[in-house]
C-alpha cells in the first residue's frame, strides 16, 4: 500500500476475506473499496474515519465502510488489533441504500470468536472455504446492522471524487503539486481547503505533501544517478536546504546518513509538531489468513 492510494486488495480465488492481528498498528490515510471491522483486543488506537479521531480501548469495535478515507495510529506499544477486510459485494445486495449511522460500534457483538472461526476456515483451506468464512461475516454484519442504527446511503458526490483525484495524483507526483495548486483543482480557496483537507483528512495538506515528496527523494537517491541538488528539485524541494529539513522531519535522518536499509513505512503519520523518532512505529502483523 503506497501513501493515500487507493489500496487494492487481492483475495485468492473465490475468498473474498482476509483477517489478520497486529501489534502497535498505524498506517498512513489511504482507502479501499472493501470494508474494514477493527476491534481493539488490548490497548487503545485512535482511528480517523468519517471527518473524526476515535478513539477506542480494549472491547471496542470500528466499521470502516468500503471507499472511506482513514488512518489509525495505536496509542501504546503492545496494542493488539484484529481485523477483518472483505469485499463490500459481500453486503451491497442488502446494504447498498443504507449505511451505519456512527462507525463506532455501541453494541456488543462477539467479534473474536469470528475472528477465529474464520481465521481456522482459511488456514484449513477445505473446498467452499471461501463461502464459509464469507457466511460467518455475513452474519456477524447482520447482527451488527440490526444492533447500530442506520442512514440512507448518500450518493459520492462530485467534490469527493476530486477531492481523492487530487491526493492520488499528489501521491504519484508530488513534484508538480503546491499547495495553490491543490486548492486551484478542488476549486477552493486556500482557506477553505485548508479547513476542507485537513477536515477529510484529519492532516495538514502541507504535511501529507511534505511525506510523498521525501517518498519520491528516496526512490530517486535508491537509483544513484542524481545528485542531492537534482533530487531536491525533482522532488519538488526547491532548495537543498528546505530538502534536508524536511527529509530530516519525515526520516529522522539527514538525505546523506540515511541507511542504506531504510524503509520510509507506510504505517508513518507525518508529524505536525512533535519531533519523529522512527523506532516507535513498530507494526508488527502477528497473524493473518485470507490473502
Amino acid at each position: 500500500m503506497m501513501i493515500a492510494k487507493r489500496e487494492v486488495w487481492k483475495y485468492p480465488e473465490a475468498v473474498k476475506v482476509w483477517v489478520g492481528k497486529y501489534r502497535h498498528s498505524h498506517n498512513l490515510l489511504h482507502w479501499h473499496p472493501d470494508c474494514e471491522l477493527l476491534y481493539v483486543e488490548k490497548g487503545s488506537i485512535d482511528v480517523f474515519c468519517e471527518r473524526q479521531t476515535h478513539r477506542l480501548t480494549r472491547g471496542e469495535a470500528l466499521y470502516i465502510d468500503g471507499g472511506r478515507v482513514h488512518y489509525m495510529s495505536a496509542c501504546e506499544a503492545d496494542t493488539t488489533l484484529i481485523v477483518i477486510i472483505f469485499d463490500y459485494e459481500i453486503l451491497k445486495p442488502y446494504l447498498g441504500e443504507v449505511r451505519l449511522l456512527h462507525p463506532r460500534l455501541r453494541g456488543n457483538y462477539d467479534i473474536p470468536a469470528v475472528y477465529r472461526t474464520v481465521r481456522d476456515i482459511l488456514l484449513r483451506k477445505a473446498p467452499f472455504c471461501g463461502l464459509d468464512a464469507t457466511a460467518h461475516i455475513m452474519l456477524l454484519m447482520a447482527d451488527i446492522f440490526r444492533g447500530e442504527e442506520v442512514a440512507p446511503r448518500p450518493a459520492q458526490d462530485e467534490t469527493d471524487k476530486r477531492f481523492m483525484s487530487l491526493i492520488e495524483q499528489v501521491a504519484e507526483k508530488p513534484e508538480c503539486f503546491t499547495f495553490s495548486d491543490a486548492a486551484s483543482f478542488m476549486g477552493m480557496s486556500a482557506g477553505y481547503f485548508s479547513r476542507y483537507f485537513h477536515s477529510a483528512t484529519g492532516l495538514t495538506f502541507s504535511g501529507f505533501l511534505n511525506y510523498a515528496r521525501v517518498e519520491h527523494a528516496i526512490e530517486l537517491m535508491r537509483t544513484k544517478e542524481y545528485t542531492m541538488t537534482e533530487i531536491a528539485d525533482r522532488a519538488g524541494f526547491g532548495t537543498v536546504r528546505n530538502f534536508n529539513r524536511v527529509f530530516h522531519a519525515v526520516t529522522g535522518y539527514s538525505p546523506r546518513t540515511l541507511p542504506e536499509s531504510f524503509r520510509l513505512r507506510d504505517d508513518f503519520v507525518y508529524p505536525m509538531a512533535a519531533p519523529f523518532d522512527p523506532t516507535l512505529h513498530d507494526c508488527e502483523l502477528l497473524e493473518s489468513a485470507g490473502r
